[in-house]
């Protein structure tokens, strides 16, 4: 696979795939730029290079149908002001007037197409569609790492049909760090696990199982763990089902040497609601009636001297209901020790993202990825389609 800055697009026509999809209000004004300001390194190389420049992505989940709350022009609208120059908005990502405006477009023209998911055939990985995505374009490009894990014909069918396919610098990063600390990691090495469900996370655990010193877990899904040990988690969630695989992972991680934690205390609640009566209660004090919400102090001291030594760390998954304030104390302790750590720290998962920047310190984790599901999966040990089909190309 090559990246952008081993291919020579100057002058050329450039189809790049970026993932623009941010979140939007009630007025659709974008409330968080970060996917765009992630693109701005190989937006702006291109641009120094003279290329004419088409971009497309999606944005939430109009499921196959134009449906303009989903339109992308909010996005448009943000590139220009960061750019401090035109960003034209087509009306649609294929037909006639894409066509006509992609051939009629000078060297450092910027256009955006419209939504790719205004079409079914875009997440069918369509060939014929993304024969017509690809148009006139010299050469195409993929940043968008949010969307890697997904075939879609905007990120795998379509480097069929462009000559000279590579990859930007979002995606140089993303692979450069969470592949690093998974092949050469400085030790020892912590990884932290949590969310609400075991399910989820099972090829992950079994995976960084075999990489791993030590081992995390938080969230709802330790309570899969807890009852497979016998003990009482009251109305708190948990997959029965999962609970001979727990028991598995935790004798896995025996074998091999990897420290094992889990919660020893937890904030109890009856409703999962802002201001609900609560109450910090130990593993093996916990009542029928409530349910588990958020990690307690003792386990916020258990796992923080855990990070004490830690060289590098990686986090995917809060340690309880964070985003209501009353169960967020756990994982907002979590990520400032994260943070003070002094460890290459790298942090994903949207959540996860979310959290660290409540409590104020993501701007001292080493690295933030930008794609949670695509984060996830390299973490699996599993291999990307777009990057599969950049391989290939």
């Amino acid at each position: 696979m090559k990246y952008i800055d081993e291919i020579d697009i100057s002058g050329k026509k450039v189809l790049f795939r970026f993932d623009f999809n941010v979140p939007l209000d009630d007025s659709r004004h974008i409330t968080d730029d970060t996917r765009i300001t992630e693109a701005l390194p190989t937006i702006r190389y291109a641009l120094e290079r003279k290329a004419g420049i088409i971009m497309m992505s999606h944005l939430g989940r109009p499921k196959g149908e134009r449906a303009m709350e989903f339109s992308l022009a909010p996005v448009a609208g943000r590139l220009s002001e960061i750019l401090k120059r035109e960003v034209t908005m087509a009306e649609d990502c294929i037909g006639d007037s894409v066509r006509e405006m992609v051939n009629k477009m000078n060297p450092e023209s910027l256009i955006l197409l419209e939504n790719l998911r205004f079409h079914p055939e875009e997440e069918a990985n369509s060939d014929e569609f993304a024969q017509e995505l690809a148009g006139s374009a010299h050469v195409y490009i993929d940043d968008a790492f949010g969307n890697a894990h997904r075939a879609h014909a905007s990120n795998a069918a379509i480097t069929k049909y462009v000559n000279v396919c590579g990859a930007g610098f979002l995606i140089k990063k993303e692979l450069s760090y969470l592949r690093n600390v998974l092949e050469k990691p400085n030790r020892p090495f912590v990884a932290i696990i949590g969310g609400a469900k075991v399910s989820s996370k099972m090829d992950v655990l079994l995976n960084l199982m075999k990489k791993v010193d030590k081992m995390i877990i938080g969230g709802a899904m330790a309570f899969t763990f807890l009852k497979a040990q016998g003990y009482g988690i009251g109305k708190s969630l948990v997959e029965d089902d999962l609970q001979p695989k727990a028991l598995e992972i935790m004798e896995t991680a025996k074998k091999l040497g990897v420290k094992f934690y889990l919660p020893v205390d937890f904030v109890m609640a009856k409703d999962a609601k802002e201001g609900a009566e609560h109450k910090v209660v130990s593993l093996i004090g916990m009542e029928n009636e409530w349910m588990g919400l958020d990690i307690g102090p003792e386990t916020v001291k258990l796992f923080s001297g855990v990070l004490q030594d830690a060289k590098t760390i990686v986090w995917n998954g809060p340690m309880g209901m964070f985003e209501i304030d009353t169960f967020s104390e756990g994982t907002s302790a979590v990520a400032r020790y994260v943070a003070e750590s002094g460890a290459i720290s790298i942090v994903g998962g949207g959540d996860t993202v979310t959290a660290v920047h409540k409590a104020g310190v993501a701007d001292k984790i080493t690295y933030i990825s930008t794609g949670g599901g695509a984060s996830l999966e390299l973490l699996e040990g599993k291999e990307l389609p777009a990057i599969k089909a950049l391989d290939r190309c």
